[in-house]
């Protein structure tokens, strides 16, 4: 019960939020650009991502236990988003839109959020805190690991990069972001972690989620942008950690996504493409996305939807159950499922 009042204020003001959008953004000019993408479709209210995070500021400080973690989550992240809301108006140049994660990375780090060890699929686990160095600035001063800084700061640039890519068919971040919050909740009340105040985030990015859902799955009625995906990355990537550093859990719901992203980054460096440009086709002409290899494949929208909704959903219920080899062994059949979906339209064409 005491998860149900931050689990339901989150929803009905997320829900508020989206009908804010629709009634204000079009007055405000704040529409999407539909014949950019050869889309035969009106307009509609964009980027819907702005109101998700002072919806989560607001129920941060009603909700949650006021700590410099939060503090620097929510400063964080309000940078990305603001960055990115910007970029969603008017393109802001790939190494730009990088720097600023790469620094917002970093002041998570000087906050407090790191991972300081990761478990050995085989035994023991693997420290990453035994180099380390203070870092003074007006008049305090705080350690940096350095094994753990530089792990966290991937890890959150990687997170970051593969939800906002997933954006490509609508629904698709809010949904897995919906599916990782509400298994990270569960891990977090669970005998294992028992971390209430990481329940009590995990909910109510869970909820968010759910609430934007309503208004983004397909056909949208509105877009979330660069904005919104990229903060629903970088809550999965500080939930993943505050849960006890659960990266391997969060990586097995965010195992198709994770390695789509290193599908299509080694596919455009192999055609001598910027890895980091957007679109849906290589210079091949071949969809190189998870989510456009499934349409490519035959599947409408929604099928594609409901279908990585599936995988995220099974294999985040698996990691409250099973061990750290098992969670691994888990990883190794995303690996082989991964390499069998990119090569089904090939399949298929045969």
């Amino acid at each position: 019960m005491n998860y149900l009042t931050p689990a339901i204020t989150a929803l009905l003001l997320t829900v508020l939020a989206g009908f804010f959008a629709l009634k204000y953004f079009p007055k405000w000019g704040l529409l999407d650009n539909p014949k950019k993408y050869k889309l035969k479709r009106e307009p509609i209210p964009y980027p819907g991502g702005i109101l998700l995070y002072f919806v989560f500021v607001i129920l941060s400080f009603i909700f949650l236990e006021h700590t410099t973690k939060l503090y620097g989550l929510l400063l964080g992240s309000g940078i990305l988003v603001l960055v990115s809301f910007i970029d969603d108006r008017i393109s802001l140049p790939a190494w730009l839109r990088i720097l600023v994660q790469v620094l917002v990375a970093g002041f998570m780090i000087v906050s407090g959020i790191g991972v300081e060890a990761i478990t050995n699929p085989f035994g023991g686990s693997i420290a990453l805190d035994q180099l380390k160095f203070t870092l003074e600035f007006g008049g305090g001063s705080t350690e940096i690991l350095a094994f753990s800084s530089l792990f966290t700061l991937i890890w959150i640039v990687v997170i970051v990069n593969t939800m906002n890519w997933m954006d490509g068919v609508p629904g698709l971040t809010s949904g897995l972001t919906f599916i990782g919050g509400l298994t990270l909740f569960f891990l977090s009340i669970s005998d294992m972690v028992s971390q209430p105040e990481t329940a009590s985030l995990a909910i109510i990015v869970a909820m968010i989620a759910l609430g934007f859902l309503f208004f983004d799955f397909f056909p949208p009625k509105i877009i979330i942008g660069d904005s919104g995906s990229m903060f629903f990355g970088l809550l999965l990537a500080v939930l993943a950690i505050f849960s006890g550093g659960k990266i391997a859990t969060a990586f097995l719901i965010l195992g198709f996504p994770i390695m789509d992203a290193v599908y299509v980054i080694m596919r455009r460096i192999y055609n001598r493409q910027a890895p980091w440009k957007g679109g849906e086709w290589d210079n091949e002409r071949k969809a190189v996305h998870l989510h456009h290899r499934l349409l490519e494949f035959g599947l409408s929208e929604r099928q594609v939807l409901l279908v990585i909704y599936a995988l995220a959903a099974l294999y985040g219920i698996s990691a409250l159950f099973l061990g750290t080899q098992g969670k691994f062994w888990a990883i190794v059949s995303i690996f082989v499922l991964s390499f069998l979906i990119a090569i089904a339209p090939k399949m298929k064409k045969k």
